[in-house]
């Protein structure tokens, strides 16, 4: 494996049990500090979208202002880190049922329509060539496979269309249910990315 990309979003910063998770991961794959291209919204979050920066998209490159060429690099930026790697890694915690806000603020910047999907008339055509990603999802409570969790449903949906099908979920739950909930679940996921490590980081 070339060049991972992983994203991080807890607001615990390198406490936080997904980050956790996925140092564990990468150190079950061996993968070389050199390989992997980080991006850590706790410590850099991104804006929310605005209407101004969309704008700055649908301006030709050579006639954008100043301005412009600084809000689209945003984008371009993550598009281009996410084009180069070679399998994505991506901490999801649930904060109040969903998504970590400064996580759907990145992925505002990665549905770009024309350059990372496009619609069609048999409908739209994701343009990012598939990759391995890898989902680490903590959760306080247990919520897998039921109607409480909105954030699997999203994910699958939002990177099949932008063109990634190869889709890994990995649940860490129940790690706020007590001590041996949260030793039990915590394993079962490490395990789980052991098996990853072997089967996609080679």
């Amino acid at each position: 494996m070339k060049n991972i990309l992983v994203i991080k979003s807890s607001i615990s910063g390198e406490k936080g049990q997904s980050n956790q998770l996925i140092s564990h991961l990468l150190a079950a794959a061996a993968v070389k500090s050199e390989a992997i291209t980080a991006i850590d919204l706790n410590t850099k979050p991104f804006p929310h979208l605005e209407m101004s920066e969309i704008a700055s998209w649908m301006t030709a490159a050579e006639d954008r202002s100043p301005e412009q060429q600084a809000l689209a690099a945003l984008s371009d930026e993550l598009i281009a880190k996410v084009n180069a790697a070679d399998a994505l890694v991506i901490g999801v915690p649930m904060y109040n049922f969903a998504l970590p806000s400064q996580l759907k603020a990145l992925f505002d910047r990665l549905a770009r329509a024309g350059v990372t999907f496009k619609y069609t008339e048999q409908g739209p055509v994701g343009l990012i060539a598939d990759k391995p990603v890898v989902f680490v999802l903590s959760r306080g409570g247990v919520y897998a496979n039921s109607p409480a969790d909105s954030q699997v449903p999203f994910l699958t949906t939002f990177f099949n269309f932008i063109g990634l099908k190869n889709l890994h979920f990995v649940y860490a739950e129940g790690l706020n249910m007590g001590p041996d909930s949260a030793e039990k679940a915590t394993r079962a996921a490490q395990q789980q990315l052991e098996d990853l490590a072997k089967r996609l980081f080679v």
